[in-house]
């Protein structure tokens, strides 16, 4: 029988107020702790950690976020969607139904690759006005230029079951996909050669089915790929350094200023070093050796190559930047727009070029690598041990991620794409409110994607 408690309140004088009566508990076993001891003890299986958690903010107009809430019009009660600008980190939902590895984030569009042994590895969201997201046909087949949300993008693996997706790469208007044994897959436009392919005059982008698979180049297997504007580099398993596309400003690092649609071995100076790291947002390139030296080549109107009073503004092939020596050993390497930054093993950031520099309003160009304090980013008495352990730029925004996990961003913040919930640009570090540890994220022109884990 169930322990039952009865009020009763009657209708009394004031002085008496309510009366309770309680009945009494009937046991039907005997209060015998042995018999206690008996009874099983079933101990649940504690909620497995998600691995990765998947966060978005910025511009959300061209659904690169991923993101969109409906709105009833208010003429003729018709059904519109909207789509917002999030100023702060925003979960994604389609994080919480895919165990999301890999992420690019282009000129308004956003690439995610997913743990899946099936044909559906890449998801992509936003502007496909070039098939930078595949051809994307909906249910009556015509190509469409804009998605809402994260849709599979169709890529023709020969073993779907056994290739895994090691990386992804986005520019302004084409995609890279890097796989495990099956070497990469470029998409999208290939107006300056950008995809590794030939270039045919008045092709049309938008609808097209094309993707071109690269296996490998020499015999050597592909390791990672970075697409800047209209150009893109490839990072060999040995070191070396591959790229075509746009030459404009020399960021091919050819030797010359023509476009090129077929990937060739970058040389200059670092013919034969071993190349861990290659950085490009847009014009400029910066690469990064397993010996802590760094090299660029590209654009260097803003002094990001050479020094100030430099005849040049273009640099066509790779050269070793000694401004960047006495700092360390650096490990790793951020070429934005007109700025760049790099990272020492003590965790301090350098920041040289033109543009938000991270040192305040004052400081908006310097012509050799200068350093923000430590202190900005966490590192105090109270926190000895804090250090930036990753540094990232979008085209005109940066960020930083320490050994904590926590996130710091500063740079132009068109479309709220520094996720601080402000307006302004920001001149300074400042730290974004995840309410996870940052892994990894990926910055484009107005929009952010960031990777977490939970705390």
């Amino acid at each position: 029988m169930f322990n039952r408690s009865v009020n009763i309140v009657r209708k009394c004088c004031p002085c008496h107020g309510a009366l309770t009566v309680t009945r009494g508990v009937r046991r039907r076993l005997p209060p015998d702790p042995a018999l206690a001891e008996e009874i099983p003890v079933v101990e649940y299986a504690k909620k497995k950690p998600k691995e990765n958690i998947l966060y978005v903010w910025g511009l959300g107009e061209h659904g690169a976020l991923g993101h969109y809430h409906q709105k009833r019009a208010l003429m003729k009660g018709k059904s519109d969607i909207r789509f917002r600008t999030y100023n702060r980190p925003l979960r994604l939902h389609f994080g919480e139904h895919h165990s999301v590895v890999h992420v690019a984030a282009g000129y308004g569009f956003s690439l995610f690759s997913i743990k899946n042994s099936g044909p559906s590895k890449v998801y992509g969201t936003g502007l496909n006005t070039d098939s930078q997201l595949g051809f994307q046909g909906g249910k009556k087949n015509t190509p469409m230029g804009i998605l809402i949300a994260p849709v599979p993008v169709k890529i023709p693996f020969n073993e779907t079951n056994k290739t895994k997706i090691i990386g992804l790469a986005a520019g302004r208007a084409h995609s890279v996909v890097v796989t495990d044994n099956e070497g990469i897959f470029t998409f999208g436009n290939n107006s300056y050669g950008q995809c590794g392919r030939t270039i045919f005059e008045d092709e049309d982008y938008g609808g097209s089915h094309v993707v071109h698979n690269i296996k490998n180049l020499d015999g050597l297997k592909i390791q990672s790929a970075e697409c800047g504007q209209d150009h893109t580099l490839l990072l060999m398993e040995d070191g070396s350094v591959y790229s075509c596309g746009w030459g404009a400003d020399g960021q091919t690092g050819l030797g010359h200023m023509s476009n090129v649609e077929r990937f060739t071995k970058v040389k200059g100076e670092i013919e034969g070093e071993k190349i861990v790291k290659i950085s490009s947002k847009a014009d400029c390139v910066l690469a990064l050796n397993d010996k802590g030296e760094v090299f660029g080549w590209g654009n260097t109107e803003y002094c990001q190559i050479f020094d100030e009073g430099g005849q040049y503004q273009q640099v066509n092939t790779p050269v070793h930047l000694k401004k960047c020596q006495g700092f360390g050993k650096i490990i790793d390497v951020a070429a934005a727009g007109s700025l760049c930054m790099m990272l020492n093993e003590a965790g301090e950031v350098f920041t040289w070029g033109f543009g938000i520099l991270g040192r305040g309003p004052v400081a908006n160009i310097s012509w050799k690598p200068e350093i923000i304090p430590s202190t900005i980013f966490g590192k105090t008495v109270f926190e000895p041990d804090m250090r930036v352990t990753s540094i990232h730029c979008g085209l005109n925004h940066c960020a930083a991620i320490t050994n904590k996990g926590d996130l710091y961003t500063w740079g132009k913040n068109r479309g709220y794409c520094l996720g601080l919930g402000i307006k302004t640009d920001q001149f300074f570090p400042l730290r974004v409110a995840i309410g996870n540890v940052c892994k990894t994220l990926s910055m484009g022109v107005d929009h952010t994607i960031a990777l977490c884990g939970t705390i």
